[in-house]
């Protein structure tokens, strides 16, 4: 008769389940995490929900050669995606070739073929893909070093690496024909390229993306919404609310308690202390689209709702509260984007005989005035707070640029260098600051500013001077078409997009 050794069998059966939990111990919105590779030192991963930061530990001799050793933090995802974070190792370490990043495998197995967009502790920044199982590691490095915004991005078989320093535009590599299955582990790893060491990173502002399908329809604005709330010193961005539809362009009330924005025609109040939303109530007038804004003195809401029978967009006024809406506009197309600090003028974007461009008219109703008249597409003014300057977007040299001019429409001259097609002039409380929205060139023509698109949102001191960059995001159109900024000037609201939220649910 055989003799069982029940205790190690036991101890192995144990031993079995704590690995496949650690592995599938749901982390944020991350499916599981635990270690890849075998008999790596253990490392662990923890979330906070308030800072929307994880924190992630991990061991093994490296992410090279025929096979893996390091702490993975993963999700499963099928079809296109793009993820993207800030991250950085944590204290001096002790390999130059520790390493963090976001990864997408075949399987959680050491040899596995996979993907990597990696910051190693001296600064190399490097895409890494193993192509098939058990095969030796590949490499395309990027010019850039020192990497602290990372974002891998799938395009069926290819995949692209897009790096930045925080504040700078992205350096971009890719590698093609890479066959990783359809179905794949998506998240973000830390390796400490000496297997009795472990090492530490913090990755915040994790955003996991599946973009617009390519057979959707283009323009059509359908796709679930997180809003998110931007500290405009330290770039940190929140989700305070998400919305599986498309809700766009929020506006802060004066008193910095609420958010006003759009979606599906309608005009919503989002209460910032208890997350909750209601309708505003703006009468009949209920095709709404992203080009409201509120009044300096905080008592009247300009809109733009559709009106077939009159052109197309018209501008109304409603009292903040709700209630009946005036018209201002007698036609349209009118694209509501700014009113005067004294509260007698609205400036817009109108189409008049087949042409945009800026226009003024008395906000409670009168003859309207046209600012400009070059060619090319005007859209987007805005009042400065003194009144003194309209700032406003324009393709009139072949690219979209922000320009400005005096309020009575004179002195028009271009204040951005034309890098990116850029939008949506939004100037900061105190008048110090300018806050606009760039297209990629190499995605967008110059006319247009579709939405679900990789964009920048970007601060530019208004006396001149060089631009940075403070959110890298998927989205464009009513991301932020009209003003967001806080009353107090430290944060601004904007809305992101994805086809899954990951139950990112509402604080």
């Amino acid at each position: 008769m055989k003799r069982y050794n029940f205790k190690w069998l036991a101890f192995l059966l144990g031993f079995i389940c704590a690995a496949l939990t650690a592995h599938s111990q749901k982390l944020g919105a991350f499916d599981g995490h635990g270690d890849v590779g075998t008999d790596v030192k253990p490392g662990s991963a923890n979330f906070d929900p308030k800072s929307q930061q994880y924190e992630v530990a991990g061991a093994g001799y490296n992410i090279w050669l025929d096979h893996d050793e390091f702490h993975f933090v993963w999700k499963k995802l099928k079809g296109d995606f793009i993820v993207y974070a800030r991250g950085e190792l944590v204290g001096k370490g002790v390999e130059l070739h520790r390493k963090l990043g976001w990864m997408a495998r075949a399987s959680l197995d050491g040899n596995s073929a996979h993907v990597n967009a990696c910051v190693h502790g001296d600064g190399l920044t490097s895409l890494q893909f193993r192509r098939a199982t058990g095969e030796k590691t590949e490499e395309v490095r990027s010019k850039l070093t020192h990497a602290d915004v990372i974002q891998l991005e799938r395009k069926g078989n290819t995949y692209v690496m897009r790096v930045a320093k925080f504040g700078e535009p992205f350096a971009t590599e890719e590698v093609t024909e890479l066959d990783l299955g359809e179905e794949v582990y998506v998240g973000v790893f830390v390796g400490s390229h000496n297997k009795d060491v472990v090492e530490k990173a913090i990755f915040k502002d994790v955003r996991i993306t599946v973009p617009a399908a390519p057979s959707d329809t283009p323009n059509q604005m359908k796709l679930p919404s997180r809003l998110e709330i931007l500290d405009v010193k330290t770039g940190k961005r929140e989700i305070i609310y998400t919305a599986p539809n498309s809700i766009q362009a929020p506006n802060w009330t004066a008193d910095g308690k609420t958010l006003i924005y759009n979606s599906e025609g309608l005009i919503y109040t989002l209460d910032l202390k208890t997350r909750t939303t209601k309708v505003l109530n703006t009468g009949d007038v209920k095709n709404n689209n992203n080009d409201h804004v509120i009044s300096f003195n905080n008592k009247l809401l300009g809109l733009s709702s559709g009106v077939r029978e009159l052109g197309g967009s018209i501008i109304y006024t409603v009292p903040l509260k709700g209630g009946s809406p005036k018209q201002i506009t007698p036609k349209g197309p009118s694209y509501l984007h700014g009113w005067s600090p004294d509260g007698k003028y609205l400036v817009y974007c109108a189409s008049r005989d087949g042409k945009y461009d800026v226009y003024r008219i008395p906000s409670k109703g009168g003859p309207e005035v046209r600012l400009t008249d070059a060619e090319g597409l005007d859209d987007g003014p805005e009042y400065t707070p003194d009144g003194k300057y309209i700032y406003f977007n324009s393709n009139r040299t072949g690219t979209m640029q922000i320009w400005r001019m005096k309020a009575d429409g004179s002195q028009q001259e271009a204040v951005t260098t034309g890098e990116f097609h850029d939008w949506f002039p939004h100037i900061s409380p105190d008048g110090k600051w300018i806050q606009y929205l760039s297209f990629m060139k190499e995605e967008v023509k110059a006319g247009d500013h579709p939405p679900y698109k990789q964009v920048y949102l970007q601060l530019m001191p208004i006396s001149g001077g060089k631009s940075k960059i403070i959110a890298y995001l998927y989205g464009g159109q009513g991301t932020i078409n009209t003003p967001a900024w806080s009353p107090d000037g430290t944060k601004i609201a904007f809305v992101s997009n994805t086809q899954d939220l990951f139950e990112e649910s509402n604080p």
